[in-house]
């Protein structure tokens, strides 16, 4: 009998977490049989929450309580995604403990309304910590100016942080060096360095979703053949690509002597975790953004219809590093054809801010609006 794909995955050196939650799956047993099959972990977002609390009725029994009990609707929103959070840290809990506290994380977000505001998100992401209470929760963190602060800070105190939104290059290297500061400042606080886990959460699918655009607007106009069938063999790669440069770049930095200095008294690297990982485009394989990111030592937390595809007829095989140099010709390519890649992460970084702010916005009106129905019944 073969293994099960995620458990070979991760004997091979990624770990696959699932980006998704809600309160069926905590309950019916289904989360537990998939980490039974190698599942190491799970992230979540305010419109993972928004999907679980607003358009079900699985939490509407607590929302009640907390509503009579006199809760603010962001108190019950606190209260029942923090609940969440914490048994699904529980049934992760050995894998934290036979990985060695590599794997069985679960991430929740700090409040995105407070992404421009670095004293109160570093405040909240350490009340965060306090209030879920387990060494395997993972507090994440958008990767702006803002947030880079926020994650050294956060790491200083030995909390785990999921660096988010990351979609360049030169983001990821604000990241990796905000989380190296926080260890040293970690160490000099004498909490255990060795404890501290932290990812890095680098967005695939959306890179590819705005460079296939710019690339077709391209084709207007153009009678050039060869330009045309340029244009075309570029669709579909940048995100891949784009991913490599940066995958590159961390394995640099973390084998630096800066950082071996600190794996001596036992840090651990960041690991790159590849996020939004689901297809948009149908014209793709619909497991595109897992087997063609598959390579060690990684993360990929996928959404629950891209994992079951994987497991359905996915390919458990690395493509990905022998890959670099075309990597860095596409990218040279598509600047070629005046297609920046810092310029779509600049834009895609702000809509995805714009994006969790709105779900968030959207999660506590619906709650709102929830708690005032069910109590008026």
């Amino acid at each position: 009998m073969s293994k099960p794909k995620m458990q070979e995955l991760a004997e091979y050196g990624q770990s696959i977490w699932l980006d998704y939650i809600s309160r069926p799956l905590l309950d019916t047993g289904k989360l537990k049989s998939m980490i039974d099959d190698g599942l190491r972990g799970m992230t979540s977002n305010p419109s993972i929450f928004n999907n679980a609390i607003g358009a079900s009725s699985d939490y509407n029994k607590e929302i009640v309580r907390l509503k009579k009990e006199g809760r603010s609707t962001f108190e019950i929103y606190d209260d029942l995604t923090v609940k969440d959070i914490q048994d699904a840290a529980d049934q992760f809990a050995d894998t934290y403990q036979k990985t060695g506290g590599l794997d069985g994380y679960v991430s929740l977000e700090i409040n995105p309304l407070l992404a421009n505001k670095i004293q109160e998100q570093a405040k909240e992401g350490k009340r965060l910590f306090v209030k879920v209470k387990r060494p395997n929760v993972m507090i994440k963190v958008p990767s702006t100016k803002e947030g880079y602060v926020v994650i050294e800070e956060l790491i200083a105190n030995g909390i785990n942080v999921n660096a988010t939104l990351i979609f360049s290059l030169e983001q990821y290297e604000s990241v990796a060096k905000a989380y190296i500061h926080g260890l040293k400042k970690c160490a000099q606080h004498g909490i255990d360095v060795s404890k501290v886990h932290s990812v890095a959460s680098v967005f695939i699918s959306r890179i590819d979703t705005a460079v296939d655009k710019m690339i077709e607007a391209k084709f207007k106009g153009c009678e050039d053949e060869l330009k045309l069938k340029q244009l075309q063999n570029l669709k579909g790669k940048a995100a891949v690509a784009n991913s490599r440069i940066i995958f590159e770049r961390s394995q640099q930095l973390f084998s630096s002597p800066e950082f071996q200095t600190l794996a001596k008294d036992g840090a651990n690297i960041q690991r790159v975790l590849w996020g939004s990982t689901s297809t948009k485009n149908p014209a793709y394989s619909d497991v595109k953004y897992v087997e063609e990111l598959i390579t060690k030592p990684t993360v990929n937390t996928v959404p629950e219809a891209a994992l079951n595809a994987f497991l359905d007829h996915g390919k458990v095989e690395n493509t990905f590093d022998a890959r670099l140099e075309e990597s860095k010709q596409v990218l040279h390519a598509l600047a070629k054809f005046d297609i920046h890649m810092n310029e779509v992460c600049a834009e895609l970084l702000n809509q995805g801010c714009v994006a969790f702010d709105k779900a968030f916005e959207e999660l506590l009106e619906s709650l709102e609006r929830k708690a005032e129905e069910l109590a008026a019944l």
